[in-house]
């Protein structure tokens, strides 16, 4: 889901977008002059919500510009507005079925 967050590293302050996001953590794009390297801590907003990110894993797209695993260094409650229970219930209910899918196709083989 992409969501416009603002990520402040060394007190400087860069736009940047989630790609995906979690209850514990999100993958983002961002454009920094500074590349960032695993368990770097840095700060993210999302309007008047902050929190603390250590950053888990980065990958360069090009120059000046990064993707970024982060993770939350304290559990948020809503750090991003978003009600997250029916997209995790969803994902967890299609593996379910597609265990029980691969489970069958076995048994025919």
């Amino acid at each position: 889901m992409v969501l416009s967050v603002k990520v402040s590293v060394d007190n400087v302050i860069h736009l940047a977008h989630t790609v995906d996001i979690t209850p514990t953590g999100a993958r983002i794009n961002c454009s920094l002059r500074t590349q960032l390297q695993p368990g770097t801590i840095i700060g993210l907003q999302r309007g008047p919500r902050k929190a603390d990110f250590r950053v888990q894993w980065t990958r360069e797209l090009g120059p000046d510009e990064q993707q970024v695993g982060i993770e939350s260094l304290k559990t948020q409650n809503d750090f991003w507005g978003i009600d997250l229970s029916d997209e995790f219930e969803a994902k967890k209910d299609m593996q379910t079925l597609m265990t029980a899918l691969s489970r069958c196709s076995k048994s025919v083989m």
